[in-house]
């Protein structure tokens, strides 16, 4: 059986089955790479938005009436 590979025919088709194998390995690896780098783009997407909530959070906390009265103040003046 060992002579059989070492000769032409079965040769070229040994070879044309490894080349055929490798692409298909290589296109799935491609596949796989691409999945990983669109779960990488949502996470980044969603820590934006999260980032963003946040600051707007802060922001709001750092505008907040200090106490009870800067609060009373403040619906007097009307600014809310």
């Amino acid at each position: 059986m060992g002579w059989l590979l070492t000769h032409g025919p079965a040769r070229k088709a040994l070879g044309l089955i490894l080349a055929a194998a490798a692409i298909l390995l290589f296109l799935l690896n491609l596949r796989r790479a691409g999945e990983r780098a669109g779960r990488a783009a949502e996470r980044f997407d969603a820590r934006e938005r999260n980032d963003a909530i946040h600051r707007e959070m802060l922001d709001a906390a750092a505008r907040r009436p200090s106490d009870r009265d800067a609060l009373a103040e403040r619906l007097r003046d009307g600014r809310f």
